[in-house]
């Protein structure tokens, strides 16, 4: 992750750092060998950068964590959620451009 703003968030911290978040959350389900999911990573970095203290952003690598992905249904990636209030409120499935995910965020500001 190029990004020290994004988080990583796995099995382990989802409910903590994704559910319980007082601000809204976008997770990035990702894997290493999923080219869209690269294409789509420096967007997500931008992002982060951009709503720092609005928006809390962070992926989720589903090879490493399959609990969450499972959880969700999830099954094509990239798949790029927005939690807030501990709920999924929207979610976006493939490489989208900026402005699309941006319009995801902002409807939970």
């Amino acid at each position: 992750m190029a990004s020290d703003k994004v988080l990583a968030f796995g099995d382990s911290n989802f409910d903590t750092e994704v559910l319980q978040s007082p601000v809204p959350v976008l997770v990035d389900f990702w894997a290493s060998w999923c080219a869209p999911c690269r294409s789509v990573a420096p967007i997500v970095d931008a992002l982060a950068e951009a709503y720092e203290g609005k928006v809390k952003v962070g992926k989720v690598n589903v090879d490493e964590n399959p609990a969450i992905p499972s959880r969700y249904g999830i099954r094509g990636i990239p798949t790029i959620m927005l939690f807030k209030d501990g709920k999924l409120i929207d979610q976006v499935v493939g490489a989208v451009p900026k402005t699309q995910l941006e319009a995801l965020i902002n409807k939970a500001l």
